[in-house]
């Protein structure tokens, strides 16, 4: 089932519509997988109740969601790629970087959302992500990376780790 099916009716025009803002941001200035990413936490948003997204400039919406989503995968840090600033990519939206930045405050108190958040993490930042990998053995953490491969794979299939790294040996 789509994102955008799960948002109640009511709010379906405003997410579709902050969901085509943020789409073609991600296609133009970022890539598939952030534009993923921003349907998902507008759906999110626009399953809250009351919804947040029910009031205010789709803009700064479509902005503080990408921003939200580029806070958790450091979109500001010039090694990572895609790379973009906060003042560009408050730019680029065409709003100003002090309300898209207050934006994503409110987006990320709203759902608690934190740096590395798991659930907003791009693949190459789990894959970066110690926390995403750490298990408890015996009252003992663990880099789950480190563990054999059919651990793994039991793990996996019960979401405590979010994949099987290749290999299994931690690469």
């Amino acid at each position: 089932m789509a994102e955008q099916d799960k948002v109640p009716a009511a709010m379906r025009p405003v997410s579709e519509e902050i969901t085509a803002i943020s789409d073609a941001f991600c296609a133009d200035h970022l890539d598939e997988e952030y534009a993923r990413l921003a349907r998902a936490l507008t759906a999110k948003l626009a399953r809250k109740r009351p919804s947040p997204l029910a009031r205010g400039d789709r803009r700064i919406w479509a902005a503080g969601i990408v921003h939200t989503i580029g806070r958790v995968n450091f979109l500001h840090d010039p090694e990572q790629r895609p790379h973009l600033r906060t003042d560009d990519l408050a730019a680029r939206f065409g709003v100003k970087a002090q309300t898209m930045g207050n934006k994503a405050r409110l987006i990320e108190d709203t759902l608690r959302i934190g740096t590395m958040d798991l659930e907003w993490c791009r693949q190459d930042m789990i894959e970066k992500n110690p926390f995403a990998w750490l298990v408890e053995i015996n009252g003992c953490l663990a880099d789950a990376r480190q563990l054999p491969e059919e651990i793994q794979v039991y793990l996996a299939e019960r979401g405590v780790i979010p994949f099987v790294p290749s290999g299994g040996d931690g690469a």
